[in-house]
């Protein structure tokens, strides 16, 4: 059964393996953090599962760059996507991810805008991450850990 999305949007079928279908999307607008100053973070979503990645990335990055984030922090562990949903962020660096996709056999959709039934999961994940964020950077861009090291929101990440 798929998400039926009226006249004008894109029948998704519901996946039946983990990573086989997955949301994308950017927060921006970050605190600079970690050794590159990291002020943006790639979501990526599995829509079988709802398992999350986090990546953490510059809103700057050219095309080359996010294609190679996900490269090298995803395929390696789940796979190469049949399906990539994105909200038509011109972040999405379309030109290049669309090449890419080509090349690699995977069909990217895009969702309807103001549908979230679509793109709504890669959106409730991104509130998740920037109420917890908002949380633990509450007293500045640096949390403290009760043994004494010290750690900013990209450092965090993997614990979200």
């Amino acid at each position: 059964m798929g998400i039926n999305m009226g006249y004008f949007s894109t029948h998704i079928e519901e996946p039946k393996h983990p990573w086989e279908t997955i949301n994308m999307d950017w927060v921006t607008g970050l605190v600079p953090g970690g050794k590159k100053n990291f002020n943006a973070c790639l979501i990526i979503v599995d829509r079988f599962s709802k398992s999350v990645r986090f990546l953490p990335c510059n809103k700057k990055d050219t095309e080359m760059d996010t294609a190679l984030l996900f490269w090298n922090n995803m395929t390696s562990t789940c796979g190469v996507p049949k399906i990539m949903i994105n909200d038509r962020d011109p972040k999405s660096k379309l030109e290049f991810l669309t090449n890419l996709y080509d090349i690699l056999g995977t069909k990217l959709s895009f969702s309807t805008y103001y549908h979230p039934q679509t793109d709504g999961l890669a959106e409730r994940m991104i509130q998740t991450l920037e109420d917890i964020l908002k949380r633990v950077c509450a007293y500045g861009t640096e949390y403290k850990d009760h043994e004494g090291h010290t750690h900013d929101w990209v450092t965090l990440l993997p614990a979200v």
